[in-house]
């Protein structure tokens, strides 16, 4: 079925071409609407059009849809500034400009602390980022060599598993975005198999670029399913004698068919491993294969925030649940406070502890590789104050049930999904006897639906509590 039907015809397929009115945003940016007796979602849609859309998939309580043609446009609607914007799944909201991206993000968590959490805790305006393309500072960009030779080097296509080909990306760091084109050709020009899925023997997976944003070292990573590429070295040192500022390439062995990015094992090829990053008067080393934050500049306005609610009690013991390579831990250390982090990569931790060292930290900072989880119970009857910056899921339940058995006076927790926040919010209010004094949200990672936010918990204090 091919014709243009109204929201009101009951007699809908996969194919039909319907008009709606799109009413809102989803939380991963697809325009919504309504139509007959389910809800429909449609990319590349805004509140406020009207659109012509194809409908491509009907599940029990919902459609989903391709957008055909805008018919009356949102005033907030901008031309992306991407050239592959419509295909890529890497950035979801380059459609809409950038005051509307900081008032969606700023009502996604109003609306998860009422509607999920069921708190009244007033939201503080968003802090924007100042820069809302050319930020990051890392890529992992998947590859595939077609049958012609030429190499594919690219993000993916929104919902799907085809990359969209790409020389230049514009929310990359232009140190790291003039790279791209280069590499892509020398990678083309060599006899390497490239094999991303593991389904041919192995081969080349993807290419990795770190940036330090305030020292300029650029770290570059191939990630491959074995170390067979002959002459790596020396198109390794070509680069470095290229561009001065690649201060190493390494090669991260994958071997697993599986997703998962990066694998346990990363070799010096050339140079060193790592790139050396200025963070709020810290000098961090941050190797290949370890997070960081993608926003350094964002990633640093966390710290002043963390200083200020920590000024508000005695300085005391901190714990850091998921303290990475001690990005937060460490600031908190050069102010004066005991802290101890906990981090389930044993590599991220020996960084931790090299980053605590060359900032003369040892006496203030400890770390430990574990299980947060497992790892927490022990140090909570000394802690006076917990951090918390736990991956998109949230809290682990046994997480969360360690810390209600032996709660804290005062947590932080730094959350990159609002929806998660909130449910362990909730819990934490209900059962630990905590107020929740504030709620901060940042924008680290402008173009794309997510948002950061910063929640302040403290025991049997006063203040905004559950709502009606």
């Amino acid at each position: 079925m091919d014709s243009l039907t109204t929201g009101s015809n009951l007699d809908l397929s996969t194919g039909s071409r319907v008009e709606v009115e799109i009413t809102g945003l989803s939380h991963d940016g697809q325009g919504v609407a309504r139509l007959n007796d389910r809800v429909l979602f449609v990319s590349g849609a805004l509140p406020g059009e009207r659109v012509k859309v194809r409908l491509t998939h009907r599940a029990r309580r919902h459609w989903l849809a391709e957008l055909d043609q805008v018919l009356v446009p949102a005033p907030e609607r901008q031309r992306p500034p991407c050239i592959l914007a419509e295909h890529c799944g890497g950035c979801s909201v380059q459609h809409l400009a950038d005051s509307g991206q900081q008032h969606w993000k700023h009502q996604k968590v109003v609306d998860a602390i009422r509607r999920i959490a069921h708190l009244d805790t007033p939201v503080s305006p968003l802090l924007v980022a100042p820069d809302s393309l050319g930020y990051r500072n890392r890529a992992i960009i998947p590859l595939e060599r077609c049958e012609d030779g030429r190499l594919r080097a690219g993000f993916y296509r929104r919902g799907s598993h085809t990359i969209v080909n790409m020389n230049h990306c514009p929310v990359l760091d232009p140190r790291l975005d003039s790279l791209i084109a280069p590499l892509k050709a020398d990678l083309e020009s060599s006899d390497w198999p490239v094999d991303r899925d593991f389904r041919e023997g192995g081969g080349l997976r993807h290419l990795a670029l770190r940036l330090g944003s305030h020292s300029g070292d650029v770290l570059i990573t191939l990630v491959s399913s074995h170390a067979e590429l002959e002459g790596l070295e020396v198109l390794a040192a070509a680069w470095m004698q290229r561009w001065p500022q690649v201060v190493g390439v390494c090669l991260n062995l994958q071997p697993l068919a599986t997703n998962t990015l990066m694998g346990p094992e990363t070799r010096v090829v050339a140079g060193r491993g790592w790139v050396e990053e200025r963070f709020s008067g810290l000098t961090l080393q941050i190797a290949a294969d370890t997070f960081f934050q993608v926003h350094t500049r964002q990633a640093e306005r966390v710290v002043p925030l963390v200083l200020a609610a920590l000024d508000t009690v005695p300085t005391g013991m901190m714990v850091d649940a998921y303290c990475g390579i001690g990005t937060y831990t460490l600031p908190v250390a050069a102010a004066g406070w005991q802290v101890h982090g906990i981090e389930l990569s044993a590599e991220a931790v020996q960084q931790a502890r090299t980053n605590a060292r060359e900032n003369g930290l040892t006496d203030r900072a400890s770390f430990e590789a574990g299980v947060v989880a497992q790892c927490l119970a022990a140090h909570l009857a000394h802690c006076d104050v917990l951090f918390l910056d736990p991956p998109r899921k949230g809290l682990e339940p046994a997480t969360l049930a360690a810390i209600l058995e032996r709660p804290p006076a005062q947590i932080l927790y730094l959350s990159c999904d609002p929806a998660t926040l909130a449910r362990d919010l909730a819990q934490l209010v209900a059962h630990g006897g905590y107020r929740l004094e504030s709620l901060q949200p940042l924008d680290f990672f402008p173009q794309t639906s997510h948002v950061e936010t910063l929640a302040v918990l403290r025991r049997g204090a006063a203040g905004p509590g559950p709502g009606a």
